[in-house]
Parts: C-alpha cells; structure tokens; sequence
C-alpha cells in the first residue's frame, strides 16, 4: 500500500518517535489523565502494534467488509471509548510491555509497522472487534492516534509537537468527518474561524 494515506501514517509514527526521545529520565512523570508517560507511550504504541497484529490476520478483498471509513470505525467504538478504566489498563500494561527502556522497542516498531503496511495492499481486510475494514480505511484511524497523543506527549514533556503536515490534514479529515457525522460540526466550523468558543467539554471521540 502507498499514497498518501500509507505517508501520513509513516510520518505520524516517525514524529512520534522522536517525540518520545525526550521521554527519556521522565517515564514516572504524569503523562495524561491518570496516565504517566510511560502510559502515554504505551497507548499511544498500540497504534502500531494493533496495526501489526492485524495485518498478521489480514484476510483478502473477497470477504465483506462491515465498516467503511475512519469516521464508521469511531462511531463504532463510541462504547468502548466510554469504558476509561479498560483503555486506562491497557495503556498501563503496554506501557510495561515497552521494558525499562521504552525507546529500543519503539524504534523497532517504528521501522517495522509502516514497512509492512507499505507491503500490503490497501484493499486488504483488517478485521477489528468492532467490523472488518480495509487497511486504507483503517489506517487513518492509527494516524489519528498517533497525532493527537503525540501532541499529548509534548504538551507533557514541555516539548514542540511539530506534527508533520501530511499526518494533521489526515486527522483532521477523520475529525471533521466524525464532527459532520454527530451533528456539530457547526460548532467546531465556528471555533476553528474564531468566531466562538466551543461549547464546554466538546469532543467528537
């Protein structure tokens, strides 16, 4: 798989990386939300390693596919987003999974994943707890991941998030779509040109 997609997800997961470079000596400190960093880094991993369980499975382009889109896949998961202390554990015991020393396993992962997403056809079947979707459909939703806990990486290290471009345009095209696809889409339109706040504890996931 190439395009633009298959770049966005490179780029996120790069910037990423880099990002937690400056973890180093901080893993103990406070991350997000009860998360520490070491957390952080663990949750925000298994957007490559759900990647590559998945591709593992990957079924071919006959079977049906159940979800159609980034935007279906969050409308979809909306339940178990609302299950915080599950997807809290989960951070935590990847976290753990990463070792003393976080960054040899996320380099690796980093060179590993977007290799063999660009190995694999975009029309391959990914099948999630939630519906089977094709990797060029699911493959924004691990962008996303990566961007938005990238930038909460940074605003917790005191660092630059300096998101790549490519990766911004392809969250904030599953954002827009999410906000268009519940209805709010008005208010976000409105904050982003500054004409008013958003409303208080507005989010689309």
């Amino acid at each position: 798989m190439d395009g633009p997609t298959a770049d966005a997800f490179d780029s996120a997961a790069r910037r990423f990386l880099e990002v937690s470079a400056s973890a180093t000596g901080h893993y103990d400190d406070p991350g997000l939300g009860e998360w520490s960093v070491r957390d952080l880094l663990g949750h925000t991993s298994r957007s490559l390693t759900t990647v590559e369980t998945y591709l593992d499975v990957a079924g071919d382009d006959s079977d049906p596919a159940d979800l159609d889109d980034a935007v279906a896949y969050y409308l979809a998961i909306a339940g178990a987003l609302a299950d915080t202390a599950a997807v809290a554990q989960r951070g935590r015991a990847a976290g753990a999974a990463l070792g003393e020393d976080p960054m040899p396993a996320l380099t690796a992962l980093v060179a590993r994943v977007p290799e063999r997403v660009r190995a694999t056809p975009a029309t391959a079947l990914v099948r999630t707890p939630f519906g089977t979707m094709t990797l060029q459909g699911y493959l924004p939703t691990r962008t996303l991941e990566l961007t938005v806990h990238t930038c909460d990486l940074a605003a917790a290290l005191g660092v630059n998030a300096d998101v790549p471009h490519d990766a911004v345009a392809e969250t904030f095209a599953v954002i827009g779509g999410l906000a268009a696809a519940q209805g709010t889409a008005s208010a976000a339109l409105l904050a982003l040109t500054g004409r008013l706040p958003l409303p208080a504890g507005y989010s689309v996931l």
